[in-house]
């Protein structure tokens, strides 16, 4: 079950939608290897995002997968898949403004698929946050987006991303992928990931506050906090920097994921608390 460019039925990738089409079986199984197991009395639903032609699509059903859904924007691609295999759910839509939340209704979801390297981070982000009851995930992305995604406090690639998705989940690093593997060959390469959901109750508990606090210091990463947060940095900041044992003079970098969380609801919960009391 893999892709064939000499397969007239076959659509032409579209640049505009990022589509670089999995064509080597052997690393479209080590794929959904990853992902499973998918068979047993507690087998799990499973959505595909971005099915393409169908190269992990077709091993999911072989790897004993009963109820297999995907997730496609590009209308040629998703009525060919049907047509092909119509034991699977075929849902016409966008990754980046699906309705994740509605996702609740199947627990032990996992989750796959080869996202398109133009909108794979705005995608995680709004899945990881937003979607409810998955167990698991593996995903394909540019290797340098991995690398962000899974990097610690005082790495170089530490940032905004890397914070927000393990808010949510734990990332994994689970192999490379070389660019002769995909149809068209993109320029560089690739890498598979696995996340796994934290508990709901280790989520922050203002996500929106979250955010804030991301992109007002990741905007200006070279700076110190103390200066990134002049605006809000009085006595009692300070105070609470002390106690925690963060330094003023820290770049957003060295932050840990908790540290960002409990600094944006620190900030952003105040200053909205203020601005009420002031009215």
């Amino acid at each position: 079950m893999t892709d064939s460019p000499s397969r007239p039925e076959y659509a032409r990738a579209k640049r505009s939608l990022g589509q670089n089409f999995l064509v080597d079986t052997n690393m479209a199984r080590r794929i959904v290897a990853s992902a499973g197991p998918f068979d047993g009395a507690d087998a799990p639903a499973v959505l595909e995002i971005g099915p393409g032609h169908g190269a992990l699509t077709g091993l999911l059903l072989e790897a004993g997968a009963e109820r297999v859904m995907v997730l496609e924007k590009d209308r040629e691609l998703a009525r060919a898949l049907k047509a092909r295999l119509p034991r699977v759910g075929v849902i016409m839509g966008d990754g980046l403004t699906f309705g994740w939340e509605g996702l609740s209704g199947l627990p032990g979801l996992r989750l796959i698929g080869n996202l398109p390297y133009n909108v794979a981070s705005p995608m995680l982000w709004e899945i990881v946050s937003r979607a409810r009851g998955w167990s698991r995930a593996v995903f394909m992305v540019q290797y340098e987006v991995g690398r962000r995604i899974v990097a610690r406090p005082g790495c170089g690639e530490y940032g905004a991303l890397s914070v927000w998705l393990q808010a949510f989940s734990t990332p994994r690093l689970l192999f490379k992928v070389p660019p002769h593997v995909f149809r068209p060959q993109p320029k560089i390469d690739s890498a598979v990931l696995e996340f796994v959901p934290r508990p709901p109750e280790e989520w922050p508990a203002s996500p929106k506050s979250l955010a804030n606090i991301l992109s007002l210091c990741f905007q200006k990463r070279r700076k110190q906090l103390k200066s990134i947060l002049k605006k809000y940095f009085d006595d009692a900041l300070a105070s609470d920097f002390e106690a925690r044992g963060i330094s003023p003079q820290a770049r957003p970098e060295e932050l840990a994921t908790h540290q960002f969380v409990w600094l944006g609801e620190r900030i952003f919960s105040h200053f909205l608390l203020d601005l009420v009391e002031k009215i």
